[in-house]
């Protein structure tokens, strides 16, 4: 008897819609099905002329003509009032279910006050209190029903062509969809279930967490080391501080002002280092912020059961994030006053101008070394072009200081070399003898800007306003003096030229658009290669004393260096 129930009812189950057959029809194979279901499917193969049974996969040519089956009309109908007919009595159970709390599913069958949900069902698209899914559990024609966690989202799991439910996996489109898709836009095309892609992607997806894990432990390493580092740099400021009290202390009280500038000196130091070391602190905490909460997010996906769901939020957390590559922080102490002892040990009747002499010395390593401590790039990889373009800032060449081979346009941000002299009035601010120009604006504490040239010889350059105009390039040329510092693109390569002093950039680059960041007072100015990358190519840390401004040199005729624009951000933070 259970075995010709069974039967009966897996009979009045549409094999596309798995639910109980609406307006049966009977195909010439002899399968039944909704008419409506029929229809759909036979629909897709309308330009084609040729229908198939989706079952037993029999070719009708004509499309038979479709009639509906009044015998399992009658069966499913009676199939459908025995259904109506328990509902009432599960209601009554039901009474004892707690009403749906804040942030529950409600039950879809129940009326008057709402019972909370406890399964939701794939084929029927409703969700069902602990009274109204045992028909689920208990009938044989539920049996291909498929059960799920309560959820609110059912409408996600159907097809948005064919409203059927989502239960195949197109690999080659990468994309979920019905069984009607499969044979539609689909035909032909690489399909797995759901579950065995969740299976897969499962996989992919632990491999992740491994990675992630990983980077976690690595990452916590490096802020750990920086850590120690800074310890380091803090006690060895501490010992030069203390050092350099004993030192004093033993000299006479005509010399006292020189200990406190010596003490401002170190303590100036010290923050200079620790600065650099605390912006790579915050970021390695926040590398290890963001691990640990993609972390959490790929736990509770991988603790998802719903595979549609799974796989439609994989996509957003199956590719690890790009590692910034934050590297190390080598610290040395470098707080040494051995020349200091020295000094006063051998002349103690010239203490004054000997600890003047010093001081000099002091600031001027002090403030170039953290450049060769520092690795290369760390400022690159510690910020974004984005970052750069909050300071932004506008600039525009001053007619003044061109040199008369030089033509300016574009609202005065192009510089060209002209084959003829141009005709420019006299003027005292104006470079008579060396190709270059200078900027109207002065540049005041934190601005970037870029430059455009054209391939040649080229100087980007930051300059006191006093640098000298007249005379040739080793008397006023950018780099070669103390009062200006100069990018140099000679040839196929770059080089840094300051007081005559010429320092070649290893950085290999065939990029003609360069950026330019200038910190005034911090003391600091970056030259970068602007691509699809920003990459740095020189970085200098000084004390500048005097306004800066933007500087040019152009060489070679028709060659020309073009101040980008760029979009200015007032948000400076």
């Amino acid at each position: 008897m259970a075995e010709a129930a069974l039967k009966t009812l897996d009979t009045l189950s549409c094999p596309i819609c798995l639910d109980l057959l609406k307006d049966p029809v009977t195909i010439p194979c002899g399968h039944s099905y909704c008419l409506g279901c029929i229809k759909d499917c036979w629909g897709q193969d309308d330009q084609k002329g040729v229908y198939s049974c989706p079952q037993c996969r029999h070719i009708f040519s004509p499309r038979p003509v479709l009639n509906k089956n009044t015998m399992l009309a009658e069966l499913a109908e009676s199939q459908r009032k025995k259904r109506l007919q328990a509902a009432p009595a599960a209601a009554v159970s039901a009474a004892a279910v707690s009403p749906v709390g804040s942030g529950g599913v409600e039950c879809d069958i129940c009326t008057g006050t709402k019972q909370t949900a406890v399964k939701s069902c794939l084929v029927c698209l409703l969700s069902f209190c602990e009274a109204h899914i045992q028909p689920h559990y208990e009938s044989p024609g539920y049996k291909k029903h498929k059960l799920v966690e309560a959820s609110v989202n059912l409408q996600e799991k159907l097809c948005c062509r064919h409203d059927k439910l989502l239960e195949v996996f197109c690999r080659s489109d990468q994309q979920c969809i019905c069984l009607l898709c499969v044979m539609d836009e689909h035909s032909g095309h690489k399909t797995v279930s759901a579950a065995a892609e969740r299976d897969e992607k499962q996989k992919q997806l632990m491999e992740a967490q491994r990675e992630s894990q990983l980077r976690i432990q690595q990452t916590e390493k490096k802020l750990q080391d920086l850590r120690g580092a800074m310890e380091t740099l803090r006690r060895s400021a501490q010992a030069a501080v203390a050092d350099n009290e004993k030192i004093f202390t033993e000299l006479i009280q005509s010399i006292e002002r020189r200990r406190s500038e010596m003490n401002e000196l170190i303590r100036a130091q010290e923050k200079v280092e620790l600065s650099l070391a605390e912006e790579l602190q915050k970021k390695l905490e926040q590398e290890i912020a963001d691990l640990r909460r993609r972390d959490s997010e790929l736990k509770k996906l991988l603790d998802t059961e719903d595979p549609i769901n799974f796989l439609q939020c994989f996509q957003s957390l199956s590719s690890p994030p790009q590692s910034a590559g934050i590297p190390q922080f080598p610290i040395s102490p470098l707080f040494s006053l051995e020349k200091l002892k020295k000094a006063v040990t051998e002349v103690m009747e010239q203490v004054e101008p000997k600890l003047v002499t010093f001081s000099g010395g002091f600031i001027s390593s002090s403030l170039t070394a953290p450049s060769q401590r520092v690795p290369p790039g760390y400022f690159h990889l510690s910020q974004t072009r984005d970052d750069f373009l909050k300071y932004a800032c506008q600039l525009t060449l001053d007619p003044n200081t061109a040199n008369p081979q030089l033509a300016l346009s574009g609202r005065n941000k192009i510089v060209t070399v002209m084959h003829l002299p141009r005709p420019y009035p006299r003027h005292p601010e104006r470079f008579d003898r060396v190709q270059q120009v200078l900027c109207r604006e002065s540049l005041f504490g934190r601005c970037y800007w870029e430059a455009e040239f054209r391939t040649g010889n080229v100087n980007i350059a930051v300059s006191y306003k006093n640098i000298n105009r007249k005379g040739e390039d080793s008397e006023s040329g950018f780099g070669s003096n103390d009062q200006s510092w100069s990018l140099i693109h000679r040839g196929s390569r770059f080089l840094f030229k300051h007081n005559r002093e010429e320092t070649a950039v290893p950085v290999v680059s065939n990029s003609s658009r360069i950026g330019v960041y200038v910190d005034q007072s911090a003391g600091i100015l970056c030259f970068y290669s602007i691509s699809d990358t920003m990459n740095l190519l020189h970085r200098v840390h000084t004390t500048f004393t005097q306004p800066l401004y933007a500087g040019f040199g152009v060489y070679g005729y028709d060659h020309f260096v073009q101040i980008c624009e760029l979009k200015y951000n007032t948000d400076k933070s």
